[in-house]
């Protein structure tokens, strides 16, 4: 059996835009800029933007009584970057007597461990570390 298709694959007249709609002075419910969806994108996106907590590093610190401050957060996201600009890919923080093992790709605590804790502990399967 041959199939034949005579009509080629192409489109004719194809519109060109320019990225602006034409309303024709009707009003919309669209929301002005800031106000609805790019305003929730950029929220979204700032909110990613630092460190995470895997949700057994969530509950190791509240089992261990560890409470981060902004700064700390901070300090912490900080170390995690100098970590990816490094190449490490797994990271021992250690910050104010206690110490977190990060994933460097994903920007996530994955364990972390208090002041009681570090004395006679090994940390494994890490390529860098960091004291912040």
């Amino acid at each position: 059996m041959v199939i034949s298709n005579n009509y080629s694959n192409r489109i004719i007249n194809s519109p060109l835009t320019t990225g602006k709609v034409q309303t024709n002075n009707v009003r919309s419910n669209i929301p002005e800029a800031g106000n609805g969806f790019e305003n929730f994108l950029q929220q979204a996106i700032d909110k990613n933007e630092g460190v995470k907590f895997s949700k057994h590093a969530e509950l190791r610190m509240q089992a261990r009584n560890i409470d981060l401050t902004k700064a700390q957060k901070d300090k912490i996201d900080n170390a995690v970057s100098m970590a990816q600009k490094k190449g490490v890919r797994d990271s021992l923080v250690i910050l104010d007597n206690m110490a977190f093992v990060v994933n460097v790709n994903s920007k996530t605590v994955i364990t972390a461990v208090n002041k009681s804790e570090l004395k006679d502990n090994v940390f494994t399967n890490i390529d860098g570390a960091i004291f912040a």
